[in-house]
């Protein structure tokens, strides 16, 4: 990609309103736009990082068993009625020209439900987990924080179904571990924590990941012996000690919360009616999970995490691009050099973005360190005398200079390290 093309600009201010660090930073930095509070444009820049984030989720979801789906965001309202959920203030709802009352979806056991009751008989159905990354709507009076609270949002929510209690917490431990090694990729892992939360409509309790961050809108309480935390809403219920070691030197640290589990039981199938014929034929109603994250909650949240005073540190995996390739000068031999260099990238599918504008050295810099690819190459009439390009980690201090023969060997070991 030439940067010269990329659709939007770096900018050097942000509306005041912005108080949030990931709003601040990928506003300036084109990846995102702002419509209205809750809802934005996702951008060039800002769709590929979102893309990266989905494909990490679709892999490790189908290493235990997830098949995709997508089902409708417009509810009937007469799925909702059943649960008893239509009056949930969240809820957009709307009306046809027929007449028929609708309802935008901000979650769907309503839907999936009575969709699994149309092919699940038999004991031989199960287990089965299907998951979908959609599009909800909540009307959320706290729309604030950037992508960390939304109105439209795009959600991966994952249900699990099952015919004992233990099939079902053995799957959810394996959500568990999925969760973290998403966690990990997207580069926010070591700072991510099992935490026990409320259950709130769904069951006694729920495990939410919890992601630290001076910048967190929650506070929970961490033992550092376990390394998992407790929500604060919940504290005093177990009276201020770890649940699993009952430590009572617990830290308190301000997080993100970038997913949560819950066990729902029987709940949503006795609503349905969903049942299974055992194996002596004895009809039962199918134990259920559900297990959600929010795509551009983690997204605010990985930069809320990696950033620095200049800009965005994106983690390797889920940045925009790998290479941020820059000129410096407009001498012939430079540019000429830069399109070479430019061309074989492309060719060895190395992801690169080509800052061939007309800027300054010092603007293309603050606008790579903006941005925040992983590497940064610079070719100049310095780096050309000795027969080799610039290269720095976004991460760190200091450059090195890298024979250009040697390139394409040195970015193919470092980008399978990362």
């Amino acid at each position: 990609m030439y940067q010269s093309k990329l659709f939007v600009k770096t900018q050097k201010e942000v509306p005041k309103e912005e108080v949030s660090i990931n709003s601040q930073l990928l506003l300036r930095a084109g990846f995102i736009d702002k419509l209205m509070a809750g809802v934005y444009s996702f951008l060039p820049l800002g769709l590929r990082v979102l893309k990266k984030i989905e494909k990490v989720i679709r892999e490790e979801l189908e290493k235990i068993g997830a098949q995709e789906i997508l089902l409708p965001a417009l509810h009937p309202k007469e799925n909702w009625e059943r649960t008893n959920r239509w009056g949930q203030e969240v809820m957009f709802k709307l009306r046809s020209r027929s007449g028929k009352e609708l309802g935008l979806g901000w979650t769907h056991e309503e839907i999936i439900t009575p969709l699994v009751k149309k092919f699940v008989k038999s004991y031989r159905d199960l287990p089965l987990a299907l998951y979908q990354i959609q599009v909800k709507f909540r009307d959320e009076l706290r729309a604030k924080s950037g992508l960390l609270r939304g109105v439209e949002f795009i959600m991966k929510d994952l249900y699990s179904f099952h015919q004992t209690l233990e099939d079902l917490e053995n799957y959810y431990e394996k959500v568990k571990k999925a969760y973290f090694q998403i966690f990990k990729r997207c580069g926010i892992g070591k700072q991510t924590f099992l935490t026990l939360a409320s259950g709130g409509t769904f069951s006694e309790y729920s495990h939410e990941f919890q992601t630290l961050t001076p910048f967190g809108e929650d506070f929970i309480y961490l033992c550092e012996k376990c390394k998992v935390g407790i929500n604060q809403q919940i504290i005093k219920e177990k009276n201020y000690r770890c649940y699993q070691c009952g430590n009572e030197k617990l830290e308190v640290k301000k997080a993100i919360e970038v997913g949560n589990i819950f066990n729902l039981k029987e709940k949503f199938a006795r609503y349905f009616n969903l049942t299974f014929k055992d194996r002596e034929g004895k009809e039962k109603f199918v134990l259920m999970g559900c297990y959600g994250i929010g795509l551009p909650r983690l997204m605010g949240a990985i930069v809320e995490v990696n950033h620095d005073e200049k800009g965005i540190c994106w983690p390797i995996e889920i940045a925009p691009f790998q290479v941020h390739l820059i000129s410096v000068r407009e001498k012939r031999e430079i540019k000429k050099t830069a399109q070479t260099i430019y061309q074989l990238l492309e060719n060895q599918k190395i992801e690169v973005l080509y800052d061939d504008r007309a800027k300054s050295v010092g603007e293309k810099f603050v606008d790579c360190d903006l941005i925040g690819i992983p590497l940064r190459m610079v070719i100049s009439e310095k780096s050309l005398r000795k027969k080799s390009v610039e290269i720095k980690e976004r991460k760190k201090k200091v450059a090195r200079l890298i024979k250009i023969k040697d390139l394409l060997k040195f970015l193919k070991e470092k980008l399978s390290l990362c």
